[in-house]
């Protein structure tokens, strides 16, 4: 019994040793080794390969594929007051406004079906589908069993990744964390200076390079002349908690959120002390001023390293944008939009916390092939003269879904656990009064 835990402490060691001097040591200072890259070259050709067999084996066995669209119902690109008047246009006998036919109830029947259907919101908040299987799971509506080769480098990907990546990915973002909690609360002991700012952004700047290796992540950054500048806001798209780390693997970010316990509350308590990051209690998130004048005040300082905001409110799946929370808008300040794009293929980033805790989420995203994304930073931003808040945040919202090839999208993110406001719902009828009989001001 002694000389297997002598074997095992040595195994462990000597992973341990693999793993620092191979992984985290070049990740700390942004080296790399290649082994990604090959990983990552390797898992391209064998995701090539495995689509073909499959488009081949389909045709094989005469069972037609079917590709994945965007939706199940064909919209016309035209609104609905263009559509409801070219209806009535052609019919026999025109109406003109304050004329109503029992047959206009079946046009807004129709779209009422559609929206129960397939509706703008709730299908934003499922993982987006794939066209191909990624032979990450069987559960995937388009995969039908085509050869027993497939089958074997499925068992042998479930190998790889329960095996090899999960046990690596973990002990990476176990060094990875701890090295942030252990750096950033040595360096919060420093008095402020020059030189605790350097290395506080240096120990987060590590932290996150190992955090990212331990996701295999590939990122690709573009137009990097424009990232967020200190004493700015940095606004992106959110898709998932690992947001941050993408982003921050780039440089340095104040975060903005709420006070928490546990694990994330020692996290949060020790990167405070060694960097300006805003956190609130949840009685002053309820406090609208509050948090403003303190945000307000952290902008205000161009010593203080850029607010990381992401303005949705929550995750969305990969596919579009949905309404920017006008708060963000409101400090003031030079705004710089970033956009965020996953590549589906190699993992679901997504994030679908009403499916999925935490826990699951992590060990999802650990035993997924990798992080392929890109990053777009945008140029810079302000509020322009009689512009509201509410449209400065479209405005750098259609920025960022135009830069992403992302869907521009007007709803709420908060209708993915909230009811529709009364008030919207007001507005809908009215606008459908105003169709059938016309603006009572005419």
């Amino acid at each position: 019994m002694e000389d297997f835990g002598n074997i095992v402490c040595s195994a462990f060691i000597v992973w341990l040793t693999l793993v620092v001097g191979l992984i985290v040591l070049p990740a700390m200072f942004g080296i790399s080794l290649g082994i990604t890259e090959v990983y990552m070259k390797v898992l391209v050709k064998t995701l090539e390969w495995a689509t073909l067999r499959i488009q081949r084996g389909s045709k094989e066995q005469q069972k037609p594929t079917t590709l994945v669209s965007n939706g199940i119902i064909l919209r016309d690109d035209g609104s609905m007051e263009k559509e409801i008047t070219d209806l009535r246009k052609g019919r026999s006998k025109p109406q003109i406004n304050g004329e109503f036919e029992l047959s206009d109830i079946f046009y807004f029947s129709k779209k009422g079906f559609e929206s129960i259907v397939e509706d703008e919101v709730t299908h934003r908040f499922t993982s987006e589908e794939l066209v191909s299987w990624n032979l990450l799971t069987r559960s995937n509506n388009n995969f039908q069993y085509i050869s027993l080769r497939i089958s074997i480098i499925w068992v042998l990907g479930v190998c790889i990744r329960y095996c090899i990546l999960l046990p690596l990915r973990v002990t990476l973002a176990t060094i990875g964390l701890s090295w942030l909690v252990i750096g950033a609360s040595l360096v919060g002991l420093l008095p402020n200076s020059r030189v605790k700012n350097w290395l506080s952004e240096l120990v987060h700047l590590m932290c996150y390079r190992i955090c990212a290796r331990g996701l295999s992540a590939t990122i690709c950054y573009h137009n990097k002349e424009n990232r967020p500048m200190k004493g700015g806001i940095c606004v992106a798209n959110h898709t998932s908690p690992i947001d941050i780390v993408i982003l921050a693997n780039d440089g340095c970010y104040a975060m903005v959120g709420q006070v928490h316990g546990g694990l994330l509350g020692i996290i949060q308590r020790a990167i405070v002390k060694a960097c300006p990051h805003v956190w609130f209690e949840r009685s002053e998130m309820k406090d609208r001023s509050l948090v403003t004048k303190r945000l307000r005040n952290h902008v205000a300082d161009k010593t203080k390293l850029p607010i990381l905001i992401f303005p949705e409110g929550t995750c969305v799946n990969n596919t579009s944008v949905m309404m920017f929370k006008k708060g963000s808008f409101e400090i003031g300040g030079t705004i710089y939009p970033v956009a965020i794009k996953y590549d589906p293929r190699f993992g679901d980033a997504f994030w679908n916390s009403a499916k999925y805790n935490m826990v699951s989420y992590l060990i999802r995203m650990m035993t997924s092939w990798a992080i392929v994304c890109d990053v777009w930073y945008l140029p810079s931003m302000t509020r322009q003269e009689e512009e509201s808040a509410v449209q400065f945040a479209n405005r750098v919202k259609a920025a960022i879904a135009r830069q992403g090839g992302l869907v521009d999208l007007s709803w709420d993110g908060g209708l993915k656990r909230a009811k529709v406001k009364d008030t919207y719902k007001e507005e809908q009828q009215k606008s459908y009064s105003k169709m059938i009989v016309g603006d009572d001001s005419s």
